[in-house]
């Protein structure tokens, strides 16, 4: 790939987790997915987002895939 291309995909990127960092307050269903994991003990909480992650995963390589066309 184009050093050029690969500039441009990554400041996108970069832009998609800014836009994601600005929104994720306001959307309340992001990282409470069914299938992301909370476990709760005394004094300890332990949140992992199993779903969200599958789903940013996914949406990055369609946008990969689509890039390299």
């Amino acid at each position: 790939m184009h050093p050029g291309k690969s500039l441009i995909l990554f400041g996108i990127i970069l832009i998609g987790i800014g836009l994601f960092w600005l929104w994720e307050l306001k959307l309340p269903f992001v990282a409470r997915l069914p299938g992301d994991f909370t476990f709760r003990k005394a004094g300890m909480t332990f949140h992992f987002p199993f779903t969200t992650c599958l789903l940013i995963s996914l949406l990055v390589s369609i946008l990969l895939w689509l890039f390299r066309r």
